[in-house]
């Protein structure tokens, strides 16, 4: 092994040390529901919105945006701002009515006055479909990664993408939510250090000028590409509105006592994402500039930006940290899919709600070995991917399916539950059938020769048609008991009364 690979690997190998180390210590207090799912309700706001920041700036965000800037220039960019401007919208909108009317997943706002099982079998659903796309880009990531990382040892795409699969199931399966907070802090701490100190020696070497950096990118990356404005309006869209969607996401307010600290958490997310993304512009023209991205992986611009300003030292420590960010994404991300298929599916439908904390505490486990299995089998398909555009389609699917259910029935009185389940089904299925039937599915994976549907990104047909399907079908199936549970609803919205 080279001096680059020791180095690597070494930091690669303390940080997994660290974090099972962490695990083990989550284990011994995880044995309730509340505990598993939501870590018993004992984070703090601050420490809270670092956790968000950390689940949020996923593979997508750091190897993504960077690979896509560094080629694409201006198209790349939107993503940037795309994955910001989502938060204004969980906070004003989402963060109080969620830590409020729930319990352990966002089904549990949308079921509060509506008729549970059939809200819950719909919610489920794309929850668990988002969740899959999320995990894939997570894994690729996550491969290519540790494939770089080990590269002297001739470690392989497959091998590697397995290993990440079952660390994984072993932080998810012993240490539950209260682990996976820990873990993401960490990360979230050691991503925007590394990050920072990336952008310093990127201005460092172009004697602290940004006009010095930009006069050197090719003009033709500082302007509008191929994408068409349809497309860029689409992907805009899904990014701004699939942030209140994503279930690993929602899923984080309920780890805070009350209402008031799930704000102070968006509050504090908001700031660090801000900033962390002001730093993957700079990051990715600098890789444009710095590095030959004509024979690197799209994915590996920001690693390899790094080891042309930083040598070995600086490779290995941005490249562990790379694989801490992906580490603790999938976590939460399998944690949110098993709290979908346990306390929605299992419990909520299945059971009836009737069910033993054990029984869904094992229910969960036995979904994040499940979820681990597929999202391994999808990694290894979908290999040759960008990132974050994979984690662009679950932005899509997320906003189509998940946001539209979830702020009718907080904000509209007529929301009924025919309608819920519509706007979600018919969401889903837009979104998930325009995304095959378009250019990168249906032209590159089918080889057809044209589109069906011309887009990349479904959200600006999926999203207005989720919502107009939801108040249609409120408006012709008229739900009397859903509406005089309405003024409950809001007095223990807005004032917290009756929040667990």
């Amino acid at each position: 092994m080279g001096h680059s690979s020791w180095v690597a690997v070494s930091f690669f190998f303390v940080f997994v040390a660290s974090t099972l180390a962490l695990t083990w210590w989550a284990a011994k207090k995880t044995k309730t529901a509340k505990e598993f799912y939501a870590a018993g309700r004992s984070i703090t706001g601050f420490q809270n919105g670092l956790a968000l920041a950390g689940d949020y700036m996923s593979a997508a965000s750091f190897l993504g945006i960077a690979g896509l800037v560094a080629t694409k220039g201006y198209d790349g960019l939107i993503y940037s701002v795309g994955f910001l401007v989502g938060w204004p919208i969980c906070m004003f909108l989402i963060a109080e009515p969620l830590r409020n009317l729930g319990k352990f997943t966002f089904a549990d706002v949308v079921a509060y006055r509506l008729n549970p099982r059939p809200i819950r079998t719909a919610a489920a659903s794309g929850s668990i479909l988002t969740v899959l796309i999320y995990l894939t880009a997570q894994m690729v990531g996550a491969g290519k990664l540790i494939e770089l990382l080990f590269k002297d040892l001739e470690l392989k795409y497959l091998h590697a993408v397995i290993g990440v699969g079952i660390l994984m199931m072993v932080y998810v399966l012993f240490g539950g939510m209260k682990a996976t907070t820990w873990v993401q802090i960490i990360k979230a701490v050691l991503l925007i250090g590394g990050a920072t100190v990336l952008v310093f020696m990127i201005l460092r070497h172009f004697h602290y000028s940004p006009s010095e950096l930009f006069s050197q990118v090719p003009a033709e990356m500082l302007k509008p590409g191929k994408k068409s404005p349809y497309d860029r309006i689409s992907l805009g869209l899904a990014l701004m509105f699939g942030t209140a969607g994503l279930p690993h996401i929602l899923m984080r307010f309920y780890t805070v006592p009350d209402a008031k600290q799930a704000r102070k958490s968006v509050f504090y997310a908001t700031g660090w994402i801000g900033y962390f993304y002001i730093l993957t512009f700079t990051i990715g023209f600098g890789a444009a500039v710095l590095v030959d991205m004509k024979t690197t992986n799209l994915n590996m611009a920001a690693p390899m930006l790094a080891k042309v300003l930083g040598g070995d030292a600086f490779f290995g420590f941005l490249s562990a940290v790379a694989f801490a960010t992906i580490l603790a994404v999938v976590a939460g991300l399998a944690l949110a899919g098993a709290s979908a298929l346990s306390h929605d599916l299992y419990v909520g439908v299945i059971k009836r709600g009737v069910a033993t904390e054990q029984e869904q505490v094992m229910v969960a486990r036995v979904g994040t070995i499940t979820l681990g299995v597929l999202a391994v089998l999808l990694g290894i398909v979908f290999e040759k991917q960008n990132v974050a555009y994979l984690v662009g389609l679950a932005f899509a699917v997320a906003a189509s399916a998940n946001f539209p259910s979830l702020l009718l029935s907080v904000v509209w009185k007529k929301c009924s539950t025919a309608g819920a389940v519509a706007a979600t089904v018919t969401g889903l299925v837009l979104s998930i059938g325009l995304i095959i039937l378009g250019p990168d599915v249906w032209v590159k994976a089918f080889k057809y020769e044209h589109p069906v549907f011309p887009l990349e990104n479904p959200a600006i047909v999926s999203i207005p048609a989720a919502f107009i399907a939801g108040i249609v079908v409120s408006l012709l199936t008229p739900d009397p008991v859903a509406q005089a549970k309405f003024e409950d609803e809001k007095l223990r919205t807005y004032a917290g009364i009756g929040a667990d």
